[in-house]
């Protein structure tokens, strides 16, 4: 008798709501394919699970998209800009705004930017000739990743306009996901590539605009004495003797391939991509031996031979931003919907030779 009740719960529950089980699509996209006749394919989620896709022969002058949260909120529109790798290296910035790993959570990705006056109440650029640097991780965990992908694509072009500059460092869930590794990736991203008959990476492959971005994007970036990197650097990697720029590059050139193509494609790829590659590596800020922990000496020859004085990581989560090695290494990653809540650490602002905690409410204490 109870195996029958509970037989006949699930059939008026799937009479009341059929989409539950066999998947609903929600809001997302918009997903931009460019065409080989130079026109695009756009695909998106409507707000009634429905899937949008449509074709330009060619791109408008004036084109733009609109953005919408997976609450159905709408955000902003996005035009296309040129698209072209950042220098690895620049001058030290009046001002510099750091966060890390914001795994599709819109809402606290944007609190912190307006909060500390980088961005206004809709989502345009103020923060003039200074420096926004995210470093790595939008992908996975959260509903909101295309909105986040598409406002540092925007705020780029509106940095540079105004003499500042946006920089996107890749994290190893942009490697994961572009490499088809979906562990943490979200039911709704893969319900939609399923729909369209695609791998969810193939939303992100260089005939698309963000995966030409990404595809650009650096791995290792300096600017003034600071050195910025997803996860960080050890002695393997030290041993390599590498350029800034050739692991820019190396990385990139790997970046669409499975863990095994990487490692088919050469030993360089196969580090970088690696364990003790930068975008894995936690020796930095972890002492366990499976991480293979950083000895100062190892450190200090790195700061060296990329002539900084810190380096700036995300990828390990702690409690509220953290420094080591005497301050030479700080850790910007946070629970950022936690530290939201609790009105704690959610990255750094360096003002010429001061360092500060920011959060939500602007700036915490000196760091």
């Amino acid at each position: 008798m109870k195996q029958f009740r509970i037989y006949s719960f699930l059939l008026i529950l799937l009479s009341f709501c059929p989409g539950l089980c066999a998947g609903t699509l929600s809001i997302d996209g918009p997903y931009l394919f460019h065409l080989p006749n130079g026109g695009v394919r756009i695909i998106s989620v409507d707000n009634n699970g429905t899937i949008q896709d449509s074709t330009l022969n060619s791109i408008p002058k004036d084109f733009s998209m609109p953005v919408t949260a997976s609450n159905g909120t709408y955000l902003f529109d996005v035009a296309l800009h040129p698209i072209s790798r950042q220098e690895w290296e620049s001058k030290a910035f009046d001002e510099q705004l750091i966060i890390s790993d914001p795994h599709g959570n819109f809402e606290c990705f944007a609190s912190v930017l307006k909060a500390n006056k980088v961005i206004d109440r809709n989502y345009n650029w103020i923060y003039g000739s200074n420096q926004l640097l995210i470093n790595g991780d939008v992908f996975d965990r959260g509903e909101d990743v295309l909105p986040i992908f598409w406002l540092i694509y925007k705020l780029e072009q509106e940095a540079r306009e105004m003499g500042g500059q946006v920089s996107f460092l890749l994290g190893n869930h942009e490697a994961m996901v572009l490499g088809d590794n979906l562990k943490y990736t979200k039911e709704k991203y893969k319900l939609l590539a399923e729909q369209l008959n695609m791998p969810y990476s193939a939303l992100f492959s260089q005939e698309t605009e963000l995966g030409r971005w990404l595809a650009t994007r650096n791995t290792i970036q300096v600017t003034g004495d600071y050195l910025f990197v997803h996860a960080g650097l050890g002695q393997a990697f030290l041993e390599k003797d590498f350029d800034v720029a050739k692991v820019n590059a190396e990385v990139s050139k790997a970046l669409f391939l499975n863990k095994q193509q990487r490692d088919e494609h050469s030993e360089t790829a196969g580090f970088l991509h690696g364990s003790n590659g930068p975008l894995w590596y936690r020796g930095m800020v972890r002492n366990d031996s499976k991480y293979n922990p950083l000895h100062i000496d190892d450190l200090d020859a790195i700061l060296k031979k990329y002539d900084v004085k810190h380096i700036v990581v995300g990828h390990t989560i702690f409690p509220d931003i953290r420094v080591f090695y005497d301050k030479k290494v700080i850790t910007v990653n946070v629970d950022n919907q936690k530290n939201f809540d609790k009105v704690l650490g959610r990255g750094i602002y360096i003002n010429k030779d001061k360092r500060y905690v920011i959060s939500d409410k602007g700036i915490l204490s000196e760091l």
